[in-house]
C-alpha cells in the first residue's frame, strides 16, 4: 500500500478513535476545510464549528468522558492515483455502545463515503458523506435529532 494510502487510511480511523475517546473537538477539527452530508440532511454543514454543532454537541458523553462506543471500520476502498492530489474511499461502519442498563448492542450500521485532499505531505479530508443503513436504539448515544429513537437518556449515568 502506498504512503497516500496509508495516510488516507489513518485518517478515516482516526475520526473513529477520537469520537469513541469523547474527544468531540477533535472529531470536529478534522473537518475544518470539509462538508459534511447526509441523506437526513438537506444541505451539508461545512467547517469544523458548524460540523461540530449539528453532528456532535448532540452526542451524550458519559462519567468517563467517552460516548461509551466503538466503531468498528471495515471494507475501506480507497480510490488513488499515484501523484494525484485528491482521493475517495468508501467506508462501512458499525457503532457498537454498552451503558448500564443498556447491554452490548450495534445502534447504527453504514458507509462512509468520503473524498480527501492532499495538502502538503498530509492529506484532509474534503467532504463526508454518512449513508445509515441499519439504525438500532440511538437513545443512549445522542439528545434528540433525526436518527435518535425518541427517548433521551442523557438523565441519570450520563454526564455532559
Amino acid at each position: 500500500m502506498s504512503t497516500d494510502r496509508i495516510r488516507i487510511q489513518a485518517l478515516i480511523h482516526d475520526y473513529a478513535e477520537r469520537l469513541d475517546a469523547g474527544d468531540l473537538d477533535g472529531v470536529a477539527a478534522l473537518f475544518e476545510h470539509a462538508s459534511w452530508g447526509s441523506p437526513n440532511r438537506t444541505e451539508p454543514v461545512r467547517g469544523a464549528a458548524a460540523i461540530r454543532a449539528r453532528n456532535y454537541d448532540p452526542v451524550i458523553i458519559y462519567a468517563d468522558g467517552t460516548p461509551r462506543t466503538k466503531h468498528v471500520l471495515s471494507n475501506v476502498s480507497i480510490e488513488h492515483e499515484p501523484g494525484a492530489t485528491g482521493a475517495t474511499a468508501r467506508t462501512y461502519f458499525t457503532v457498537w455502545q454498552a451503558v448500564d442498563g443498556f447491554p452490548l448492542q450495534a445502534i447504527l450500521v453504514g458507509r462512509y463515503h468520503d473524498r480527501f485532499v492532499k495538502v502538503g505531505d498530509g492529506w484532509r479530508f474534503e467532504h463526508r458523506e454518512v449513508l445509515p443503513d441499519l439504525v438500532g436504539d440511538l437513545g443512549h448515544h445522542m439528545r434528540g435529532g433525526p436518527l435518535a429513537s425518541g427517548h433521551d437518556a442523557a438523565t441519570g449515568s450520563a454526564a455532559r
